[in-house]
């Protein structure tokens, strides 16, 4: 690891959570819900750009790793919320609210993993 690196996770970490925070506020004052919309919006999103991103590196083996590290680890790194769905989920089932606790889980875990397959497929459909 060198300092572009680190250069390279800090600068995209910053647009990621900013992005984060952004996504999250317009979703969640736009939006009644019960579920955290804003978190499932980023987990989401995030899942979708890493699959384009990683298609897109599969067919361009000559990209720099800085940049892929500016992109995946900096920026989709600081965007995707893993803790914060984490505590949301332990909060709703706390409170008692099973059913949304569960369907939080399951549109976040399962969400996230089509939409990184999407991503990766749409891309690559897209190249041929």
């Amino acid at each position: 690891m060198n300092l572009f690196t680190i250069i390279a996770v800090a600068s995209g970490g910053a647009i990621g959570a900013t992005a984060r925070f952004l996504i999250n506020r317009y979703m969640n004052q736009t939006f009644i819900h019960t579920l955290p919309l804003g978190t499932l919006t980023v987990n989401l999103l995030g899942s979708l750009c890493i699959g384009i991103l990683f298609a897109y590196f599969h067919l361009n083996i000559s990209l720099s790793p800085h940049l892929k590290t500016f992109l995946t680890t900096g920026i989709l790194g600081a965007l995707t919320t893993y803790s914060t769905f984490a505590i949301e989920s332990f909060f709703l089932l706390e409170s008692g609210a099973y059913t949304y606790a569960f369907v939080n889980m399951a549109l976040n875990l399962f969400g996230s993993i089509f939409f990184a397959g999407l991503g990766y497929m749409v891309f690559v459909q897209g190249m041929k």
